[in-house]
């Protein structure tokens, strides 16, 4: 097996969609093409790949807006937790893999952000593609208390599945950098390093005066 694996710039809320795939066996997956499907999908083919699934991390139309133009160059069905809106082919639960020629995509249920989703996880290469649940530096928004003390649980289920030499692969740019690793999240990010979901909340509700006076954007 070959690794190809590319994070690529779709514009929009300053989003990334990634292109997966194993050169030797010809196949590959699109995540998140949202808002350019075409850009990913040639990319697929400029590096030779069959794409088996269009995989959507969660449902929000900034990362699914791409689907059907995806579909309809590629011929590959959307692959995607069953609530996502609109339904899916293939569809993905919680600890269920995908396999990409040799390599395999591990899913992961991560609710919070919304009910529908999922992080990724390639163990052999190390990769973690977080969607909106985990950025460089901060985590996704939550609409309810509720909803943050079930990101809460999805973090630090993460946290415990996921080795610390991980890279993580958000879905925006964010951050300081467009990636990093979970050990690095764990050091700097703040709220990985609350130590309890009323911490965690406490920070949610004064974020906007704790970049402020750290000068974050």
């Amino acid at each position: 097996m070959q690794l190809i694996f590319e994070q690529i710039r779709t514009g929009g809320d300053r989003n990334f969609a990634y292109l997966f795939g194993d050169r030797e066996a010809g196949r590959g997956v699109v995540i998140d093409p949202s808002y350019a499907p075409d850009v990913v999908c040639q990319r697929a083919t400029d590096q030779g790949l069959t794409v088996t699934h269009v995989i959507n991390t969660h449902g929000h139309p900034d990362h699914t807006e791409g689907n059907g133009t995806a579909v309809d160059i590629t011929g590959a069905s959307v692959a995607a937790h069953p609530e996502l809106p609109g339904g899916v082919g293939h569809a993905l639960a919680d600890d269920d893999t995908i396999a990409v020629g040799d390599f395999t995509l591990r899913c992961l249920h991560t609710p919070g952000h919304c009910a529908d989703h999922l992080v990724l996880y390639e163990p052999s290469a190390k990769l973690l593609i977080t969607g909106d649940l985990l950025f460089v530096g901060k985590v996704g928004g939550t609409k309810t208390e509720d909803d943050a003390r079930v990101e809460w649980e999805s973090l630090q289920r993460v946290l415990e599945a996921v080795p610390d030499d991980a890279t993580v692969w958000p879905g925006h740019d964010y951050g300081a950098r467009p990636s990093s690793t979970l050990a690095l999240e764990r050091l700097t990010n703040p709220f990985l390093r609350c130590k309890n979901v009323d911490e965690f909340l406490a920070l949610r509700t004064g974020w906007r005066d704790y970049k402020l006076r750290l000068g974050l954007r």
